[in-house]
């Protein structure tokens, strides 16, 4: 049980790290999970490398998604 606990202390503290370093990213998934992604929301993301690089990738959310989110979420309630 301790385990857990302390896994969850760490989880928790390096979230607040990500938050501070990335505040407008923390609160795009704060609001994702809040307002939800039904069946059939478009996710694209885009990243660019120091050297300019860039490459992107989209996806169109499925059911088998959906219950997949909510299967982790289960997990990390125990």
């Amino acid at each position: 049980m301790f385990d857990n606990i302390s896994a969850m202390m760490k989880i928790r503290s390096a979230w607040a790290k990500f938050a501070s370093n990335h505040p407008k990213f923390a609160a795009f998934l704060n609001e994702v999970g809040r307002s939800g992604a039904p069946e059939g929301t478009i996710l694209e993301i885009h990243m660019e490398y120091p050297d300019g690089r860039r490459i992107s990738s989209n996806m169109r959310i499925t059911a088998s998604d959906i219950e997949l989110i909510e299967e982790l979420k289960q997990l990390g309630r125990k």
